[in-house]
């Protein structure tokens, strides 16, 4: 809870918790007081929306509003996430309809420049209204009790700036059932009126599917006949459009709603990667900021992110974080991940930002002498050749059956001899230029071989954004991929290699022991 900051005397704030009434400034319709802080907090009863309007506005004005100031908050003051508006100046706020039984308004003075304040009005509106929010819940009249008779109620959604598509999910459901849904029912349209496109009419028990509008308007319409009712329904919105996306390109990045602003509340988002067979998805943290833990469970109980492999919340769980933390990047084991956002009524906070980078599948083997590196054409069916090379373009990959193919040996094409943890290894970069016109786009991946245990790995060291790939990770265990077998020419001049390089350390020992024998006879 937050003071009311009101000089000694004058009547500020409260709880309105009538099914209407009337509320205004200090010493409206006078000037009002310096340095002062009030806060309204409306509650009618659960199943119900608040009606606010305002009669008369005049507040000090400022382009952002940073001096005196009206707020509407779609619930609990001071939780951004439900913050309907922020106003000042002398045009009035629009009527605004909350998305549940609890609306708080809150106003601010400072030090200088006092007007003559405003007056607003609220009352109960039983059913229906005028919801302009990102999100909210919607529920039948007197739900979870039994909803009355001949009753009509219109939810007139959308209108929020920034606001996409709207989704409708229905949490509960339990009406009146009937061939055609002629008695009681929920009808649904895909724009503000009766006359938009109609997505829908559903009673019986059955929870009708998830709706998402093609407009930033849905419509809701509840009726009810002269008998036989239910328990009625509970749904919720949220606006998709930052909220519902799905991301076939190699790489991307996105953000949770509004994000570095608060999220809003009582939202389910999901981001959807989809990539060709054989990719992975590898997923980098760059800023999380979430309701923290629960402290009574110690568990990301409230607002959290969930990453699922395989495209569907059925696929298994990658994790699941909240709070602010700094993460690791991960990867998927399929072509396909599924992060979903949940965020509950209160406490929001600045959300997320995060970059992915398609891992692509490749083959890296080598010998005491060779790198052999193969990719699937089909994983970069839209690149020329040329546009896949180990060091300089001019090692650039030749297209073998179906793949693309590297075979060279490791005293050409960059490569360099490193010791790493006392063991010598040879190094080189695989370039893929994914550019398009003056959009350079150049994936990097470190190749690496131990010449002596002739084991090799690849490790993707530039993608989304270099300076954040610190924790590179090791790609080749989980690579999977159906590509062809070698063929019987690349494991013969695998075999060759081996035999030269044996020869010639036979021929060296034979050398020396000649020269010994010499010096020793002379």
């Amino acid at each position: 809870s937050h003071p009311l900051l009101c000089p000694p005397g004058i009547k500020c704030g409260g709880v309105l918790s009538a099914p209407s009434g009337n509320f205004s400034s200090p010493n409206f319709p006078g000037l009002y007081p310096y340095e002062t802080e009030c806060t309204w907090l409306i509650v009618v009863a659960e199943g119900s929306s608040v009606l606010l309007s305002f009669s008369h506005f005049e507040l000090e004005y400022h382009d952002t509003c940073a001096y005196d100031y009206l707020q509407v908050y779609n619930g609990a003051a001071r939780d951004r996430g439900n913050l309907l508006g922020t106003f000042c100046g002398h045009r009035p706020p629009p009527p605004f309809s909350s998305a549940w039984h609890v609306m708080a308004v809150v106003f601010r003075s400072d030090r200088h420049v006092a007007k003559h304040g405003f007056a607003a009005a609220y009352r109960k509106d039983a059913c229906g209204g005028q919801l302009t929010g990102l999100s909210g819940e919607i529920t039948s009249p007197r739900y979870p009790e039994s909803y009355p008779n001949d009753a009509e109620c219109r939810w007139s959604i959308g209108g929020a700036r920034g606001g996409g598509p709207l989704t409708l999910v229905f949490a509960d459901f339990q009406m009146e059932g009937g061939q055609g849904c002629g008695f009681d029912y929920v009808a649904l349209f895909d724009g503000p009126t009766v006359t938009a496109p109609h997505l829908g009419r559903y009673c019986g028990s059955a929870r009708p599917p998830r709706t998402i509008s093609s407009t930033p308007h849905l419509l809701i319409i509840f009726k009810s006949d002269f008998n036989i009712g239910g328990r009625g329904f509970k749904a919720h919105f949220y606006s998709a459009g930052e909220c519902q996306e799905v991301f076939t390109t190699i790489k991307g990045n996105f953000s949770s709603p509004q994000y570095p602003n608060f999220y809003p509340n009582n939202l389910k988002c999901q981001w959807s990667i989809q990539l060709p067979p054989g990719y992975r998805v590898k997923v980098f943290f760059l800023d999380m900021e979430l309701e923290g833990r629960s402290s009574l469970t110690g568990g990301c109980d409230y607002d959290h992110l969930s990453a699922f492999d395989g495209g569907t919340e059925n696929g298994s769980l990658l994790g699941r974080w909240c709070g602010r933390e700094s993460l690791a990047p991960i990867t998927s084991r399929s072509s396909r991940l599924l992060l979903v956002l949940h965020t509950d009524r209160n406490t929001a906070k600045r959300g997320f930002s995060i970059s992915y980078v398609g891992v692509v599948p490749m083959n890296v083997s080598c010998t005491r002498t060779d790198f052999h590196i193969q990719i699937p054409v089909q994983s970069l069916a839209q690149l020329e050749r040329n546009r896949i090379y180990l060091g300089t373009p001019s090692c650039a990959a030749q297209v073998v059956g179906r793949n693309f193919k590297i075979h060279t040996r490791f005293d050409t094409c960059g490569t360099e001899s490193q010791r790493r943890n006392n063991t010598s290894v040879i190094v080189s970069t695989l370039y893929i230029d994914f550019s398009v016109g003056d959009q350079e786009d150049i994936h990097q991946y470190e190749v690496q071989c131990e010449p002596k245990r002739k084991e090799a790995s690849v490790t993707l060291i530039a993608g989304p954004d270099p300076s954040r790939l610190s924790q590179a990770e090791n790609l080749v265990d989980a690579q999977q991929w159906e590509g062809e077998a070698t063929d019987a020419r690349e494991i013969k001049s695998q075999d060759t290699s081996d035999i030269v390089f044996i020869s010639i350390c036979i021929l060296a020992g034979l050398l020396m022991v000649i020269a010994v024998v010499g010096l020793v006879l002379l």
